[in-house]
C-alpha cells in the first residue's frame, strides 16, 4: 500500500486478472446487446414476427436469471477459476450456436443456452474479485469491470450492425466467439 496516498497498488498478476475479468464481462454483455440491432435483419431472414424477436431477446435474459438463481446454491463449492472457465466455455458454445442458427427455434434455443451459461459469469467474476483483492482495492477493480460492462453496451449496437451489414447477421455472433476464445486462451 502506498502510505503517502493510501492507495493499494496492483501487482502485475492482479492487473492481468482485472483485464481478463473485464474482457470476459465485455463479451458476455456484448452478446446480450448485439442482438438488438439485428431485429430487422433477423425477422426477415428467419421469418420472425416482432413478438418472436422479442421472445428471442428475452430468452437470454430469462435463462440468465434462472441460472443465476440455480448457481447461487452450489457455486461456492467449486474453485472459482474452474467455474468461470466452465461457464465461459458454455457461453462460447451457446454464442457459436447462435451464429449457426438457421431458424427461429434454433436461435431461441441457442439464446437460452447462452443465457444459462452467461448469466452466472458476472457473479463468479465478482466472487473472484473478493478472493484476490484486499478491501481497499475492490471498489477500483469492480469499477474497471463495470467499465467493460458499459463499454460493451455502447459498442454492441454499432458493432452488431457493422458486422451484420458487411458479412451477414451470423458474423456478429462469430465476432464474439472469436474474441471470447482469444480471451479464454489468454486467461488459461
Amino acid at each position: 500500500m502506498d502510505v503517502k496516498k493510501g492507495i493499494a497498488k496492483f501487482s502485475s498478476h492482479q492487473k492481468l486478472v482485472i483485464a481478463m475479468l473485464g474482457l470476459t464481462q465485455f463479451t458476455v454483455i456484448l452478446d446480450f446487446m448485439v442482438i438488438s440491432p439485428l431485429g430487422d435483419i433477423l425477422m426477415k431472414n428467419l421469418d420472425m414476427t416482432t413478438a418472436n424477436f422479442g421472445f428471442a431477446v428475452s430468452a437470454y435474459a430469462f435463462s440468465a436469471g434462472i441460472s443465476g438463481l440455480l448457481a447461487a446454491g452450489f457455486a461456492d463449492k467449486f474453485d472459482r477459476k474452474k467455474l468461470l472457465i466452465f461457464f465461459y466455455t458454455g457461453f462460447i458454445l451457446g454464442t457459436f450456436c447462435c451464429a449457426m442458427a438457421n431458424s427461429y427455434l434454433t436461435l431461441v434455443a441457442a439464446r437460452i443456452v447462452t443465457g444459462l451459461f452467461g448469466g452466472v459469469i458476472g457473479s463468479v467474476s465478482l466472487a473472484i474479485v473478493t478472493d484476490l483483492f484486499i478491501l481497499e482495492q475492490r471498489g477500483r477493480v469492480m469499477g474497471f469491470i463495470q467499465m467493460a460492462f458499459a463499454t460493451s453496451q455502447i459498442l454492441g449496437i454499432p458493432l452488431g450492425l457493422y458486422f451484420a451489414n458487411n458479412w451477414g447477421w451470423h458474423s456478429s455472433f462469430l465476432m464474439i466467439v472469436v474474441l471470447a476464445i482469444a480471451i479464454q486462451h489468454l486467461s488459461l
